[in-house]
């Protein structure tokens, strides 16, 4: 049969079949397969309106951020708060041991201090001869803060000094062309040395001799700190004035912090005689008079043996 025959005699069943099938509509994603290229922007234009669809006004919704993720989570809230409760019985565990080892809280009180104070201690150091209440105050069984009492005991003023000395030793080393790292820190490291062996000998003295005292051991270190302000005067008076100046400035610092010392300590060691107001005596109370005047006559010399070498 010829071929145009068959073409006709299949037309009428070609024209029925379209009216049997049901055309599939074509859904998002998925294309032609009459098509060559894909048609992107009808893509585009529904994900572009999926996108302003939620937002209401044409912007984009906002996501959930990680952080709000992360909260939203109760295993997450539960961990969070298992370690704010571990990081707070640490810190309280932190400060329970460095208060046995170092005494934050009495720190403070010595470092409690003013201009005015520190002045008024300054010229106290040199001139104690003027000075005639050498009594400590009290406020509810606790002494006052330094800055409101002249006679408390501080620790800025030995600290200050102390750090002072040593730059000033570092001056008069360089001045004398001897200037070095290591002697510095030999300068440094003997005065604190010397300070230590200080506070401990007095400590087993006081034991030894049983002496029922309010004295500390900050008490002590600020005492013993003082002679610092002497030794740099007289260091500096030496630099300008030579040895004479030296001499003569120091001279006066050591009788001055040995008049301080003797006028501060017997109220300490010697409270109950001084309580009482009676006159020294008894073997005990001799030991403890004698521990006075070993304490304050200690510290010329360790001014004098600290400065001598400085000054050329």
């Amino acid at each position: 049969m010829h071929p145009a025959g068959l073409a006709a005699a299949g037309t009428p069943r070609q024209r029925k079949w379209p009216s049997k099938r049901r055309i599939p509509v074509s859904q998002p994603g998925m294309a032609d397969p009459h098509q060559l290229f894909d048609d992107t922007s009808s893509a585009q234009s529904r994900g572009y309106g999926a996108q302003r669809a939620p937002g209401g006004l044409g912007y984009p919704a906002p996501s959930a951020s990680p952080q709000a993720a992360f909260l939203a989570d109760p295993v997450s809230n539960m961990a969070m708060a298992y370690g704010s409760s571990l990081a707070a019985q640490g810190k309280e565990l932190v400060d329970k041991n460095i208060d046995r080892f170092i005494p934050v809280t009495k720190l403070k009180y010595y470092f409690a201090v003013d201009t005015m104070y520190v002045g008024k201690k300054l010229g106290l150091l040199f001139f104690p001869y003027l000075h005639q209440d050498w009594e400590v105050q009290y406020q509810q069984d606790t002494p006052v803060a330094p800055r409101f009492d002249i006679n408390a005991p501080d620790l800025y003023i030995p600290a200050m000094a102390f750090i002072t000395y040593v730059l000033v030793a570092g001056l008069a080393l360089g001045t004398q062309d001897r200037f070095s790292p290591d002697l510095l820190g030999l300068q440094a490291s003997s005065a604190l040395a010397w300070l230590t062996l200080e506070v401990l000998a007095i400590l087993l003295s006081l034991y030894l001799v049983t002496v029922n005292t309010d004295l500390t051991t900050l008490d002590l270190v600020a005492f013993l700190g003082y002679k610092y302000v002497g030794m740099i005067g007289g260091v500096l008076m030496g630099l300008l004035f030579g040895k004479i100046g030296y001499y003569l400035v120091l001279g006066w610092c050591c009788v001055s912090i040995f008049v301080f010392m003797i006028r501060t300590l017997r109220l300490k060691i010697l409270a109950e005689a001084a309580a009482e107001g009676v006159p020294v005596r008894g073997a005990r109370n001799q030991l403890r008079m004698y521990l006075t005047m070993a304490v304050a006559a200690a510290q010329p010399l360790l001014m004098y043996w600290l400065t001598f070498h400085l000054v050329r």
